[in-house]
């Protein structure tokens, strides 16, 4: 029998993009999103405690979000409808990547990206109505939210074409060298 999930590590260490296989007949299909056995062997802890979601229009950018100790959060983040650019920086000082990205595509392709605690995330949303779900490690709190500039320069991340739609609150986060990195 075939694997239900097939991972490929990002050049960020700890970053995994997991594509999820589905089951489709002239119903539609089936597919199992998450499975805390197979998650746990590759990496991914098994405790989560909070599932998000949002819907954007096309052209939104919403990000580089994350959660400063002691609520840093490890993100399973999946579509469920539509598509974006999911964009990942690590910004753990210790490192060998520190500073660097990495972007993956997800849709309709049924893929999925877990990053653990030590990154800053983001995406580009490229449909109208697209609908992304997060599986978090960590519940939120408003006293621990950080964030990175999405478009830092010392980051050079390739967005795509403007114009974008960011929050106010998005469009003024500081820069990479302005913030407290992970240890």
């Amino acid at each position: 029998m075939k694997e239900k999930f097939s991972v490929k590590e990002s050049r960020l260490k700890g970053v995994f993009q997991i594509d999820i296989r589905s089951y489709a007949d002239e119903r539609g299909y089936f597919l199992e999103s998450y499975n805390k056995e197979y998650f746990e062997r590759i990496g991914i802890p098994s405790q989560f405690v909070q599932d998000d979601e949002s819907v954007s229009h096309k052209n939104v950018i919403r990000g580089l979000h994350f959660q400063k100790p002691p609520y840093a959060q490890g993100k399973l983040v999946r579509v469920i409808q539509g598509s974006i650019k999911d964009v990942v920086v690590d910004i753990r000082k210790s490192s060998p990547t520190y500073g660097q990205w990495d972007a993956f595509l997800l849709g309709s392709n049924k893929k999925i990206v877990w990053m653990p605690e030590g990154f800053a995330h983001g995406f580009l949303s490229l449909e109208d109505d697209t609908l992304v779900q997060y599986k978090l490690t960590a519940p939120y709190k408003p006293e621990c939210e950080g964030g990175l500039r999405f478009n830092d320069p010392s980051l050079g991340i390739q967005w795509g074409n403007e114009p974008f739609i960011v929050s106010e609150k998005d469009t003024h986060q500081p820069l990479l060298s302005e913030i407290t990195p992970f240890e």
